[in-house]
């Protein structure tokens, strides 16, 4: 399937899933709409992501944040941020952490998460939009990378509204949804929506880290793998272990 065929029935099946109608009717009733937007945008020629030009943005994986996410159970949301972050740090990549209102509302970042990067300064703000603040803005274009990784909670929020923003500044803007969470269904549905409009490339931490990796031979690759920490694929490994001997 094309990637504008993909998005044409991504975006029809959330907004029926937002709307609670049929997918038939959601495309009766949008159908304008979509080909304004999703539906026309041009497609361009593939550019993985690579570690000479992605970079990693952590946002707002606060204590306080935590607490109200609905879309994920608080253990498996820690384990894939924390396995994102560490795939990242395993493929070299420019990482950049950021909190907001820190000491007076959401608390600190996870302490998981603060112990898989040790010595990233993490740069507290009082801004929505992480790109609104001179420090985190200054943070990410230090890196020089073209091709930004977004996480945060929550998702329709701290990791849209700055993915959005790299978008209009002529960057390829991804998030990592899985790595990312959100207080109520309504909040993710409208989120994915509006990211996929504004020409944000959705996907999953695992997808995209094993795309920058590339090629399983690589040296990092074990560490890579085990950083993302997947059952299945810690059993597979086990099975190949045991053959091995």
């Amino acid at each position: 399937m094309e990637r504008r065929q993909f998005l044409q029935s991504a975006v029809l099946g959330g907004a029926a899933t937002f709307l609670g109608v049929a997918p038939q009717a959601a495309a009766a009733t949008h159908l304008s709409f979509l080909q304004e937007n999703v539906m026309s945008a041009p497609t361009r020629p593939y550019e993985p992501l690579t570690s000479e030009n992605a970079a990693l943005v952590l946002i707002d994986h606060q204590v306080g944040l935590m607490t109200g996410v609905r879309d994920y159970s608080t253990g498996e949301l820690k384990h894939n941020v924390v396995a994102l972050a560490k795939a990242a740090k395993a493929l070299r990549l420019p990482i950049v952490v950021t909190t907001t209102a820190r000491d007076s509302m959401w608390g600190p970042t996870f302490p998981e998460l603060v112990e898989a990067l040790p010595g990233v300064p993490i740069i507290d703000r009082s801004s929505v939009n992480a790109f609104d603040d001179p420090k985190v803005t200054q943070a990410i274009t230090a890196t020089g990378r073209k091709k930004l990784i977004f996480a945060g909670i929550s998702l329709e929020v701290c990791a849209a509204f700055p993915a959005i923003t790299a978008v209009g500044k002529g960057l390829d803007a991804y998030v990592a949804v899985d790595a990312s969470g959100t207080f109520s269904e309504t909040k993710r549905q409208t989120g994915l929506l509006r990211m996929l409009q504004a020409g944000v490339i959705l996907s999953d931490y695992a997808t995209l880290m094993v795309e920058i990796l590339k090629d399983n031979a690589r040296p990092e690759a074990g560490a890579v793998y085990g950083a993302m920490d997947m059952a299945w694929a810690k059993l597979v490994g086990q099975i190949a272990q045991a053959y091995g001997r």
